[in-house]
């Protein structure tokens, strides 16, 4: 169900980082191919805004929907008819990840250079952002948890929400998204939700859309942020720099390092969990013991056959993005483990803590046999939007710093211009940038003070 790589001996010792990288599992995921299909159709959102976006949701979500953004009454009707459990564990998931993000709030730095010159580095929210929540094999009001509350907490003034039209609801939710989606929305106060999904959505947030009599329907926006297939992803490659984004998001994916004391009926489990998100989703796990590696093997033969999504966990096992890595010990488990990056990753081994304190690269990491992370998915706290394909070698997860611009202020009288003057002209002349000492010097007669 699950093959092996066997990095032990001397075929970890003779691999650079970049050859280690490349022998490990992972999901092919070519953006730079989905980038022909999502181009005419962010062209088609810019140059007839509504209209495109009922005729792309009717082609692509075989729903046209009658109304792109979701009525008021529509959102409240969702959250009063959510199941009281799904609500209670919604707030409750609401609440942890405001404790988290609220600590994650910046003040403005205030350095005194010299006397009489201060640099201040303000922190000030992004104006408006569009958050994507997507639909598809499965329904995420988490997602709507993960992008709304740091946003919120960053103080950002203007949100919304798209996510895609689901063509099997009824009644007066016909034509909108999923009503957890909608009741997620209304619980966090967020009244400006559309029913576009995929690449469409991505460049009605850059662009804007309007009716055919000039009718605005959404504002264009300055960041988005959110996960989607690799579709949502090839629009945001496109499309960035007209807008912010936050990544490029690819399969999901976990890592578990473990030893000969973790448990194999956990281990097995959480990689089934992150298998049944899609087929191409990633469950690796990197372990020094063979017999380890066995009981796992065993105990997903027996668990596979019990889960909801069978068909999907196995295509997930079974793909060329998943496996079992075995090293000689635990410290080249790191070494593999941080080589891959992964979007999770847990540690299932002894002293847990003290090894997940030297993993450098990893998304969110996950410590001990009681963190799984489904844990992190819904209700640690933490932030579940987290980069994947192995870049969380250079990226973070979505945060209240996602949502927020450093601005330096320089504030100098004219005495602390004056002392530092001639350093400023110095590195302009050896710039062949004179203009730029002239610049100082003016406010000095035309000569250094």
């Amino acid at each position: 169900m699950i093959s092996r790589i066997d990095l032990r001996g001397d075929a970890l010792a003779r691999l650079d980082a970049r050859q280690l990288r490349t022998v490990l599992p992972r999901a092919e995921f070519d953006v730079d191919a989905a980038l022909q299909a999502v181009r005419p159709i962010c062209e088609q959102v810019r140059e007839h805004g509504a209209e495109a976006l009922r005729e792309l949701g009717e082609r692509f979500d075989h729903v046209r929907p009658t109304q792109l953004r979701v009525p008021a009454e529509v959102l409240a009707s969702a959250l009063r008819d959510l199941p009281i459990d799904v609500r209670a564990a919604l707030e409750e998931s609401i609440r942890r990840a405001r404790l988290v993000h609220e600590d994650q709030r910046r003040v403005d730095t205030v350095t005194q250079v010299v006397p009489g010159g201060v640099v201040i580095e303000r922190h000030v929210p992004v104006e408006r952002v569009g958050l994507y929540v997507p639909g598809g094999r499965a329904v995420y009001p988490s997602s709507v948890v993960m992008n709304v509350v740091p946003a919120q907490v960053a103080g950002v003034g203007s949100l919304a929400v798209a996510s895609p039209p689901q063509a099997d609801n009824t009644g007066a939710y016909a034509g909108y998204p999923h009503p957890t989606i909608l009741a997620a929305c209304e619980l966090l106060g967020v009244d400006e939700v559309y029913t576009v999904g995929g690449a469409q959505a991505i460049a009605m947030f850059a662009y804007g859309a309007r009716e055919a009599d000039g009718t605005v329907v959404c504002e264009p926006v300055n960041l988005v942020t959110g996960p989607g297939n690799i579709y949502v992803a090839a629009a945001k490659r496109l499309l960035q720099g007209v807008i912010g984004i936050d990544a490029e998001a690819g399969p999901t994916e976990i890592a578990i390092l473990a030893d000969d004391s973790a448990d194999a009926q956990y281990v097995a489990a959480d990689l089934i969990s992150q298998a049944e998100h899609d087929p191409l989703a990633a469950s690796v796990l990197v372990t020094d013991s063979p017999e380890l590696a066995d009981a796992v093997e065993t105990a997903l033969q027996e668990r596979v056959s019990r889960t909801k999504h069978e068909v999907r966990v196995k295509e997930a096992l079974g793909g060329a993005q998943s496996g079992i890595v075995l090293v000689d010990d635990v410290d080249a488990g790191v070494r593999v483990v941080d080589a891959y990056g992964a979007e999770h990753l847990e540690i299932q081994t002894r002293e847990a803590a003290e090894v997940a304190a030297r993993i450098r690269n990893a998304g969110a990491i996950f410590v001990g046999d009681f963190a799984p992370v489904s844990l992190g998915d819904y209700a640690a706290g933490s932030n579940h939007v987290l980069p994947t394909g192995g870049c969380a070698c250079h990226s973070s997860g979505l945060s209240v710093q996602s949502f927020l611009r450093g601005i330096h202020v320089v504030d100098y009288t004219r005495e602390a211009l004056a002392d530092v003057a001639a350093t400023v002209v110095t590195l302009a002349e050896s710039e062949d940038l004179p203009a730029h000492g002239q610049a100082v010097t003016a406010r000095f007669g035309d000569a250094l003070p």
